[in-house]
């Protein structure tokens, strides 16, 4: 039996990782973070994809072609967390559990970062843990997914 896939979105400006504000983010680059997600996520059964892109359309298409395909996602929408209505209603066109990332703990930075629209769409959401919050979302996500 195949593994279940888990789609990992990561949205924009992720792609600086290790040289945008790197004591807020760390020093991990995103291809960092990807090789980590693809390594832990063979270790617990899950396939793991991985994509990033500055464009809000990109997300939301790859959102919505998650509907029926994947068992779960994991979302670091970046500033479109507190901006973008848009992926929220892709996430609940969906209809596939999301976990919502943060490298940093949004609620200890500028107040406009305390609002997230993913989180109304999301089974829950892991932040301020840098890179591991995607280990803790794809475990959290095996989990659901297993019902245990």
């Amino acid at each position: 039996m195949a593994n279940p896939t888990i789609l990992i979105v990561n949205g924009p400006n992720l792609n600086m990782l290790g040289k945008r504000q790197p004591e807020v983010y760390g020093s991990e680059t995103l291809a960092d973070i990807e090789t980590l997600c693809h390594g832990h996520g063979a270790a617990i059964g899950l396939d793991v994809e991985f994509r990033q892109s500055n464009h809000e359309g990109d997300l939301v298409d790859w959102i919505q072609g998650a509907r029926g395909r994947v068992a779960g996602i994991i979302l670091n929408a970046g500033a479109y967390t507190h901006t973008s209505v848009a992926i929220l209603d892709a996430l609940l066109a969906a209809e596939v559990v999301c976990v919502e990332v943060h490298l940093s703990n949004i609620h200890q930075r500028e107040e406009f970062r305390h609002h997230s629209f993913v989180s109304k769409a999301a089974k829950g959401m892991i932040c301020g843990f840098g890179s591991h919050g995607y280990i803790l979302a794809l475990d959290a996500l095996a989990r659901l997914i297993r019902g245990s």
